[in-house]
């Protein structure tokens, strides 16, 4: 039987690549993780959810987009920093902080930015987005700035961005 192609295909082989690099550290440390992003739109959950045993390693996710949203799925898990705003360094650490949190996983990983094709209300352009993962006393991030306004392009950008960021501090 001839399958056809299916009309959802959130991320491309290099996404699935790196969420089975993922899922394979993960479960070789015992470890999990949780997920709690925005302008990436749930393809980083998506990704690591494509991974044959993800139930293993993957807690859950949030999807994160707007203030009401980052409010209910994740407010009161850590302290939020002062003056914190959307799509900003501080705002990717409080998310993957808080992520980890509230699901007891050993890794969060939190998103923020602005897929396009217009920047966000911060000011920040199309393509910009802060990346972050904390585990433990370990945590990083990543500014990713694609220089690009196409939207669905961004958004797996930055879901590439944060399972690589994760990949790399497992692999330490």
């Amino acid at each position: 039987m001839t399958r056809e192609p299916s009309p959802f295909a959130p991320f491309d082989p290099a996404l699935h690549a790196l969420a089975q690099r993922a899922g394979a550290l993960l479960r070789a440390r015992r470890e999990t993780v949780a997920v709690a992003e925005g302008a990436a739109g749930g393809l980083v959950s998506a990704a690591l959810l494509s991974v044959a045993g993800a139930s293993t390693f993957f807690l859950g996710g949030a999807v994160v987009y707007t203030s009401a949203a980052a409010r209910a799925f994740v407010a009161g898990a850590v302290p939020a920093p002062p003056d914190l705003r959307g799509a900003s360094e501080p705002f990717a650490l409080y998310l993957a902080r808080s992520a980890a949190a509230k699901l007891g996983a050993s890794w969060g990983i939190g998103e923020g930015g602005a897929a396009g094709p217009t920047g966000n209300r911060y000011g920040d352009p199309p393509g910009h987005a802060w990346i972050a993962v904390a585990g433990g006393a370990l945590e990083a991030t990543r500014h990713v700035l694609t220089s690009d306004d196409d939207r669905i392009a961004n958004m797996a950008a930055f879901a590439r961005a944060a399972l690589d960021l994760l990949v790399e501090k497992l692999e330490r």
